[in-house]
């Protein structure tokens, strides 16, 4: 019998408005920048030359993370769901905020346990976390294909950690990946097994050097 394998790729939003500004975003609903519908567009490319196919993209409903599915899906022809489970962490009262006005709004804790939460009514990472759980389970309760995630740094760390077996530490110890803008992570995942591949992780050959 053939085994049943999940093909997942989750990938980063392109560079938004509040990226470009340095800014708290969370749930603030800031939309790409001209450099980050060009990177979208980049990627698509690459996909669309190397036949790259995904049976549904499912993505953040964030303006950021729509825009860049959104120019994906019309490049690859592939039908796109939005999920807010795959939506940035909320962080509270600091969405939208610069750093010097985030200190003044809901300064940082000294030290942050997984409950805390961020902006001060917003969501722990304990909360990310189990979102994050939420949202794998519902993407392997699709039938085995190929399928792409366009979503935000924080929910795609708590994704990581979900896999690959990662417990919450207090302060943010433990691993950090960093999804840069249209860098993506690719998993295979076989149910017969519970096997867990990575293939790629930060992949991002599609970016034109400077």
């Amino acid at each position: 019998m053939v085994s049943k394998v999940y093909a997942l790729t989750f990938l980063r939003h392109g560079e938004s408005v509040g990226n470009l500004e340095n800014r708290f975003q969370g749930h603030a609903d800031f939309p790409l920048t001209g450099t980050g519908r060009a990177q979208a567009r980049l990627l698509a490319e690459r996909w669309k030359a190397e036949g790259c196919l995904f049976d549904r993209v499912f993505s953040s409903p964030l303006a950021r993370a729509r825009e860049t599915a959104e120019i994906i899906c019309a490049a690859l022809n592939a039908p796109l769901e939005l999920d807010p489970d795959w939506m940035e962490i909320n962080n509270g009262l600091i969405a939208g905020l610069n750093q010097e006005e985030a200190a003044q709004v809901a300064r940082r804790p000294d030290f942050m346990t997984p409950y805390t939460r961020f902006g001060k009514t917003g969501e722990s990472r304990w909360e990310l976390y189990l979102r994050a759980g939420r949202a794998i389970q519902r993407l392997l309760d699709q039938p085995a294909g190929s399928y792409l995630v366009t979503a935000h740094g924080g929910i795609l760390n708590m994704t990581m950690y979900a896999i690959l077996g990662i417990p919450i530490q207090a302060d943010f110890s433990g691993p950090r990946f960093m999804f840069h803008n249209t860098t993506f992570a690719t998993f295979t995942y076989e149910p017969e097994r519970h096997n867990w591949s990575m293939l790629h992780f930060d992949d991002r050959p599609h970016w034109k050097e400077d």
